[in-house]
């Protein structure tokens, strides 16, 4: 099974490459399954319902979130209609949506899907760790699921790292999102599963953060808060991550970064 996870979708510039090079890519690479970050895409905050069904028209199979879930108001509401579109799994009971899937990739396989927030420097949220082991219990890899997807939104490096270790052998990938900074530490954990600590960000990388840099540098300086923060719009890099899964553990043989367009220098999974 060949999957492609994409990082942090920010603004006009990241949803612009998406829509434009992600068709291409399934076609060209026949890719069976693909998970897009999308809690930026909508001018830098949140998602709408038109972005989110434009990105799925587009060929992504799951939308995932973190802690800009809500800055759409209207997602609150068009989250409940929309199976493909995943908040948190750690939102206190009763939030709107859901928080992991179950999905049938193009090949036929059933992949779950998760999207989990860290506690560390975010928003006070339940255990990331204890809500994983509760899907994974519910749908093990191997039984219920030919492949696991967990997507960890989270700021601390460690708290990623040890949620991927904390799943070696029960998920196919466990890859970081919400720093929008490509991380070089793409590797097979010993127990099989692939492991990134961040995917980095559809978006700008002339920027800060996929943000333009004004504003925030002059937050550094200043503290106080001159204009709001907007997105920057010059060429995206398409910034995600590649696995190939063994179709009868469930589990990675191999995983690459994928750079695509923009400022950083490309990079293509050598394995498609």
């Amino acid at each position: 099974m060949r999957l492609l996870f994409l990082g942090d979708i920010v603004g006009r510039s990241g949803r612009n490459a998406v829509i434009e090079r992600l068709p291409g890519l399934i076609s060209d690479h026949r890719l069976d399954f693909v998970v897009i970050n999308g809690e930026n895409s909508a001018g830098g905050f949140g998602i709408t319902e038109e972005i989110a069904q434009d990105v799925i028209d587009a060929g992504a199979d799951v939308i995932t979130l973190g802690n800009h879930s809500w800055d759409q108001r209207e997602a609150l509401v068009f989250i409940e209609r929309q199976p493909r579109l995943l908040r948190p799994l750690n939102y206190p009971s009763g939030t709107p949506g859901r928080g992991a899937n179950l999905f049938v990739a193009r090949n036929g396989a059933r992949v779950l899907v998760m999207n989990v927030m860290g506690r560390i420097y975010m928003d006070a949220m339940d255990d990331p760790f204890a809500g994983v082991a509760r899907e994974l219990d519910a749908c093990p890899l191997g039984e219920q699921a030919d492949a696991v997807v967990i997507d960890v939104h989270a700021e601390a490096t460690s708290e990623k790292q040890a949620l991927g270790h904390f799943v070696d052998g029960r998920a196919s990938l466990v890859v970081g999102t919400h720093t929008h900074v490509p991380t070089a530490d793409h590797q097979i954990l010993p127990g099989g599963t692939a492991y990134m600590s961040d995917a980095g960000m559809c978006g700008d990388y002339d920027s800060v953060l996929g943000m333009e840099k004004e504003e925030p540098i002059n937050r550094f300086l200043r503290k106080i808060p001159r204009a709001r923060f907007e997105p920057a719009n010059g060429e995206a890099t398409l910034s995600g991550v590649a696995v190939e899964i063994d179709d009868m553990s469930g589990l990675a043989t191999a995983v690459a970064p994928l750079r695509l367009g923009g400022r950083l220098s490309p990079a293509l999974p050598s394995f498609w």
